[in-house]
Parts: C-alpha cells; structure tokens; sequence
C-alpha cells in the first residue's frame, strides 16, 4: 500500500535536500537514495570494523 505521509522540516533542510536532486526526481526518490547510501556506508563500516577487531579464519570449500 503507498500511504503518503508528511515529515516537517527547517526551511534549511528542505533547501538542501531540494539542491541535492536531480531533474525531475522526487523528494521520495531523493530519500530512497540517501537511504540506500547510508546503508551501504554502514555495511563497509561494519566490514572495516570487523575486520580490525576479529580473527578471521578461512573457511575451505
């Protein structure tokens, strides 16, 4: 189901989300993008920390 719903923001925020889309693209569209970024950083992230702090051990297949 799409339900819409309504977020409030500064005036500042919506300016700066407004200049990072791009032609024809929806504030939606901009969201799901900076989400699937985000979730990417956090994933290399986690990967980096891991492999800092564990031992890692192969796996023979």
């Amino acid at each position: 189901m799409n339900a819409i719903k309504r977020i409030v923001v500064r005036e500042e925020v919506w300016a700066a989300l407004s200049s990072m889309r791009k032609p024809g693209m929806t504030f939606s569209e901009l969201i799901e993008e900076m989400i699937e970024h985000e979730k990417k950083r956090r994933l290399v992230e986690d990967i980096k920390r891991i492999q800092e702090t564990e031992e890692l051990v192969e796996i023979p297949l």
